[in-house]
């Protein structure tokens, strides 16, 4: 096919990304990958074609891919802000959290209104256990976009026992008395060492809560491993910034705890998705 050229050439393109744009507010991450690469196949040098992908990658939870678009963003236009601020996102859920605090800073000297930029550097100061700074970041980003980035809500310790116990109270008496033995563990953001040992690593921002230890199911008299202590550690910093009010808060936590324990019973993913507690 013959590729259009002058305005006619100009107009398609950019009816292509517009296409690639919806796809993407859809919820349609493929459509918006297909459509962005059929562009790049004729005008590889695009920079909203680049960003548009990059945003797709991201809605797809391939943030490698999302590196590289946004990558491509920010050596054909340096002063992009927001294609600063979609690498600096795409880094920190690489777990490079260096590149991302140079990348986040990089939006800001750009535009000092870029809500994602601070957002991603509150998100990093919170893994410095900078609550202080972390807030103020989070309070520029839902000023600036209050829709896009909304305040995070605050998880006390006795809201998050009042949900376990909840949660509990919802077993079956004999499933009850097994999970008396798991002790609830709270941490603020989970560690870098944690999220590594998944394949891939697991995004720190995404993490709500991790079980580990033997399964009820692996529980025997023979093997000492099955002998060993089970933990579930709840991760309060990113179960406050998925909720974007206190109803919402309790009922992801709720989600988070019930989605641990059917680890602790023996359950894959797949069988929580199936459930609903994915």
């Amino acid at each position: 096919m013959t590729k259009p050229s002058g305005a006619a050439g100009e107009e398609a393109t950019e009816r292509l990304i517009d296409e690639a744009q919806d796809a993407l507010d859809r919820g349609d991450g493929e459509g918006a990958v297909n459509l962005c690469s059929e562009v790049l196949d004729q005008t590889p040098e695009h920079p909203g074609a680049w960003f548009v992908l990059g945003e797709a990658w991201r809605d797809l939870r391939e943030p490698a891919e999302a590196e590289a678009a946004f990558r491509s963003v920010t050596r054909l236009v340096p002063d992009h802000a927001p294609g600063w601020s979609g690498l600096a996102a795409a880094l920190f859920d690489l777990l490079r959290f260096e590149d991302a605090r140079v990348a986040a800073l990089r939006a800001l000297r750009v535009d000092p209104h870029d809500s994602e930029a601070y957002y991603v550097r509150a998100m990093l100061r919170e893994r410095r256990s900078d609550w202080e700074g972390a807030q103020r970041d989070f309070l520029r980003a839902a000023r600036l976009d209050p829709i896009g980035w909304p305040l995070p809500a605050m998880l006390s310790d006795a809201m998050i026992s009042a949900v376990i116990d909840e949660a509990r109270r919802a077993l079956h008496p004999t499933i009850r008395s097994y999970l008396d033995q798991v002790p609830f563990l709270i941490e603020e953001v989970p560690p870098e060492e944690l999220c590594r040992q998944f394949d891939p690593p697991a995004p720190p921002g995404e993490m709500l809560g991790v079980f580990s230890g033997p399964s009820l199911v692996e529980r025997t008299g023979e093997d000492p491993w099955s002998q060993l202590p089970a933990t579930i550690v709840l991760f309060r910093r990113n179960v406050q910034r998925i909720a974007h009010d206190r109803e919402q808060l309790i009922d992801e936590l709720r989600i988070t705890v019930l989605h641990e324990v059917g680890h602790f019973l023996g359950l894959d993913e797949d069988d929580l998705e199936a459930r609903g507690l994915d």
